[in-house]
This record gives C-alpha cells, structure tokens and sequence, in this order.
C-alpha cells in the first residue's frame, strides 16, 4: 500500500479484518441460513426474508444517527459501541425460539450493522487519513471483497456440524473476540491521527448549493436502485441459481463473486488511481444489469453462471468503492458520516424490500423472468449515475455544499 503511511496501512487492514467478520456474519450469511430457519419454525421461506426486509428498514431509519455519532463523537467509538451491539443481537437470533422472536433479534442486527459496516468505517477513513482518504477506501474494500467467499462456504460447512442456533453464537463470539479488540486499538488511532497537522485537499467541485443538493439526491436514488439490485441479488444468490437449474454447483459458482470483487478493485487500484468516482459509479453501474442479462439469456449453462458471478462481482466490488468516494469527491469531509447515513437509509429502505420482492416474484412469475426485472431496476440505476457523471463535469465551483 504505497500510498499510505506504515500507520494507514494498519488501520486499514484492522478494519479490513472486521469488515470480513462484520459482512460475513451479518450480511451474507444469511442466505444459507435462511431455509433451516424456516423448515425449524414451520414458515414459509418467503416470511423469513419477509423478516429481514423488515430488518433492513430497521437498519435504514437509523443510519443518518449513526453516522452523526461518528461525526460527532468519532468513528472509531461507534464502531466499537457496534460490536458489542453486533454481538448481542446475534446471540438474540441464536436463542430465538419462534419466528417472531427471530425477528427481534434480525432488526438488532440490522440496527448494530448500520453502526459497524461499510458507512462508519469510510467515516473513519475519511476522518484518519487526510488526503489519502479516498485511496485508503479502495484498499479497505480490496479486503472486505473477501467476506462472501470466505463466509458462504464457511457457513454452508458449519451447517453440516452445527444447528444454526449455535452458528449465531460462534458468530457472536467473532465479534466479540475479534472486531471488538480491534475497533478499541482504532480509536487510539483516531486519537494519534488528530494529532497530524491539517492536509489540505482539494475542494469539491459542485457549482451551487441548490444543484449540490439535487445532485445529492440523485445519489440516493442511484445508491437506492443499486441497493435493491445487489439485495435481492445477493440475499438469493444460492438458491437462485438452484432454480436456474445449478443444482448443488450454484455453490461453488457463488464463490466466485467474492474473487471477481477483489479483482474489480485490483484493476482500478492498478489502472483507474486518476478515474473520478463518477465515471467509476456509472461503469459498476452498468456491470451489474450485464451479468444479470447473461445469467438470464444462458441458465442453466455453467459457464454462463459462472460469467454472471464473475461480471456482477466486478460490478459490485467497484459499487463498493463508489459508495464511499463519490460523496466524498463531490460534497467533501464535511458532515461525511451523516452523507453516508442519509445515503444507506435510502438504500437500505429501498433494499428491504428486495429479498423479499424478489421470493414473490420468483413464486409468480419463475426465476427466469425474475432475473430480467433485475435487470431492468440495474437500467435505470445506471441512467441515474449518468446523469450524477454529467453534472460532475460540467461543474465549475471549487466550493463545497451543505445538502441538508
């Protein structure tokens, strides 16, 4: 990590760790999980990520909080406070002895996620490491790529030895052992990082605070539409592919997003250090409807699978990025944690709805149809972003704005 100072490049690999532990456990889990927590409560599958929408909402309502406190009182804080919440609403689910009780204990995890995922972690990034503030996201994200393929086949193989009761539990306990300690050594850093003198950077470049404020918009909905794809996407990913007609290789062919998102972020590491963050969003943007449109023109071929993993992965490792450079490249350090809060409540108020739309939709209409109004929700993001990329460059001022 070339760019970063030696101390960077440990606060980014701390946070990288917890980052894996905190998406792994508290995200992409789920969908393994999801059908024995069914078959155990005697529901449908569908009420099950009919919880977990409601879950997400949860998550989104409290985000612009969040983010505030990480403003305020600083990052590193509430990423600790959030593990400790993390680990206490995952031992809920793990007790849970109805299907209502389980989703008490998935709306606590959804409200501990919005205080220890992607959002405060870019807060502390932006608030640590001066100038270097959008590369050390990169880095972080280059990391990060690497919780769906660890924890999906992780979670599948601790199902095999254990009931999913006791799989919350281990996951409490990574929380607790593993992200708590390094969260904690992360607010000594944030302290040692105060104390560096000012860099100064260049100023965001949005003509007018009325167009500064339209265009934040626009980022929501962008972020939103984008949310809705990759929720209802990833939350199914599985057994989505199951349906298709994969069988048990939907599996080993999802294990491969997770290696497409890291190489998404090598290659723009490598090749895309002067690309502006808007024309990043618009070309993830675009990655994503694409894989969707090969999966549905080619299942149940493998190969075709295996090409929608690899270009959905590209595209969601590069959102991953964008989600947190290009607020930060077009509105700048000021109020950034509460940006980013605004921004997940819509996105995750739009993407409650996914998981669950999509199990609808998948019952109604199958997964091939299913597959292309994915697609079509990817069109419209990417238009979205277009749009964000045009007013990026024809603006002028060097000015920032307060979009609230």
């Amino acid at each position: 990590m070339p760019a970063t100072t030696h101390s960077n490049a440990a606060a980014i690999w701390a946070l990288g760790v917890t980052q894996v532990i905190g998406y792994g456990t508290l995200y992409y889990s789920f969908s393994i999980l999801a059908p024995a927590i069914a078959a155990e409560f005697r529901v449908a599958v569908e009420w099950i990520y009919g919880s977990i929408s409601l879950a997400l909402l949860a998550g989104g309502l409290i985000s612009p909080f969040a983010g505030a406190l990480a403003d305020k009182h600083g990052a590193a804080r509430v990423l600790s406070i959030g593990s400790i919440a993390a680990a206490a609403s995952l031992v809920v689910c793990g007790l849970a002895s109805s299907a209502f009780l389980f989703l008490a204990g998935l709306i606590l995890v959804e409200l501990a996620s919005a205080f220890v995922l992607y959002s405060t972690a870019f807060a502390l990034l932006a608030q640590t490491t001066g100038t270097q503030a959008q590369r050390s996201i990169t880095y972080l994200t280059l990391i990060a790529g690497f919780a769906s393929t660890l924890f999906w086949p992780l979670t599948t193989w601790m199902l095999q030895s254990l009931d999913w009761h006791q799989v919350y539990f281990v996951f409490a306990a990574m929380h607790l052992l593993g992200c708590l300690p390094l969260h904690l050594w992360l607010t000594r850093f944030a302290r040692i990082a105060a104390t560096r003198p000012v860099e100064t950077s260049t100023p965001p470049p949005l003509t007018s605070s009325a167009s500064g404020k339209f265009t934040f918009i626009l980022v929501v909905i962008g972020f939103s539409l984008a949310g809705f794809v990759s929720a209802a996407t990833l939350f199914h990913l599985v057994p989505l592919l199951a349906v298709l007609g994969l069988g048990t290789s939907g599996v080993l062919v999802a294990s491969l997003f997770g290696p497409a998102q890291v190489t998404s972020r090598l290659v723009n590491m490598a090749f895309g250090k002067d690309l502006p963050a808007p024309t990043l969003a618009v070309i993830s943007a675009v990655l994503m409807p694409c894989a969707l449109v090969v999966l549905a023109l080619t299942a149940p071929s493998i190969a075709g699978a295996v090409g929608f993993a690899v270009i959905f992965g590209l595209g969601s490792g590069l959102f991953s990025i964008v989600s947190g450079t290009l607020p930060l490249a077009l509105f700048g350090k000021a109020g950034f944690g509460r940006r980013l809060g605004w921004i997940s409540l819509g996105r995750l108020g739009v993407a409650a709805v996914a998981p669950f739309a999509l199990s609808v939709a998948l019952g109604a209409t199958g997964p091939r149809v299913s597959v292309w109004m994915l697609a079509a929700a990817g069109l419209a993001c990417v238009a979205v972003f277009a749009d964000i990329w045009r007013r990026f460059r024809t603006s002028s001022s060097p000015t920032g704005l307060d979009v609230y």
